[in-house]
C-alpha cells in the first residue's frame, strides 16, 4: 500500500487508506491448539526472508497471541484526531520492529505521543465506549465480507485482496477500478 500511495504523486491514480479494525486475538478466544502455533512458528523464518526481500523489512515481532483490542481502540480515537495513520505506522513499528506488546496501554501511549497526539487525552479514549463500538462495527463488517484473517485489503467496496500480496498485484486491482470508472463516466 506505500507503494502505491508513493506512486499517486508520479501521475499514478490517488489511492486512499483507510485502516479497519481486525481482532488478531479477541477477548474469549479459545487458547490456539499447540499444533497450530507449531505451524506459525515454523513459518515464520520464510515470512520474515519475504519482509526482507520483498518489502525491504526487518521482522523483529512482539509477544504472539496478544489481543489487540485496546491498539485498535486507540487508532480509532487517533482517526478522531486527524492522526489515524500516524498512530497505525508507530503501533505496526513498536509490534514488528521493536518488539513490543502492543496491549501494553504505556506502549500505546508512547505510539500516540509519536503520533502527535496528547497521551492523556489518548489515554483518557482507550476506555471511552464510542471508540469501542467503532471497533466493533469495523469487526462486524470484516465478518460480513467473511474475512477470517490479516492483511485484507477491499478496494472500492468491491474488490478483496487477501494475503501479503505484491505491490503490482494491488496496482492491477487499482487499474481496473480506474477503467470501469472510466468507461462508467
Amino acid at each position: 500500500m506505500e507503494q502505491l500511495t508513493e506512486d499517486a504523486g508520479k501521475g499514478a491514480p490517488s489511492v486512499q487508506v483507510r485502516w479497519r479494525s481486525f481482532e488478531l486475538r479477541p477477548a474469549g478466544a479459545p487458547p490456539m491448539p499447540p499444533e497450530y502455533r507449531a505451524r506459525i512458528e515454523a513459518s515464520r523464518p520464510q515470512l520474515y526472508a519475504v519482509a526482507r526481500e520483498r518489502y525491504q523489512r526487518t521482522m523483529n515481532p512482539g509477544p504472539f497471541g496478544i489481543n489487540s483490542r485496546v491498539a485498535l481502540v486507540g487508532e480509532k480515537f487517533a482517526e478522531s484526531m486527524g492522526r489515524g495513520t500516524d498512530f497505525h505506522e508507530a503501533v505496526m513499528r513498536a509490534y514488528w520492529s521493536d518488539a513490543l506488546d502492543i496491549s501494553d496501554r504505556a506502549v500505546l501511549v508512547d505510539c500516540a505521543v509519536a503520533a502527535g497526539l496528547d497521551g492523556a487525552l489518548f489515554a483518557a479514549a482507550l476506555d471511552d465506549p464510542t471508540y469501542d463500538r467503532m471497533v466493533q462495527a469495523d469487526v462486524d463488517l470484516a465478518r460480513s465480507y467473511g474475512l477470517n484473517g490479516v492483511p485484507a485489503m477491499v478496494f472500492n467496496d468491491k474488490y478483496l485482496v487477501s494475503g501479503a500480496q505484491p505491490a503490482d498485484v494491488l496496482r492491477q486491482v487499482v487499474e481496473r477500478i480506474v477503467q470501469e470508472a472510466t468507461a462508467g463516466a
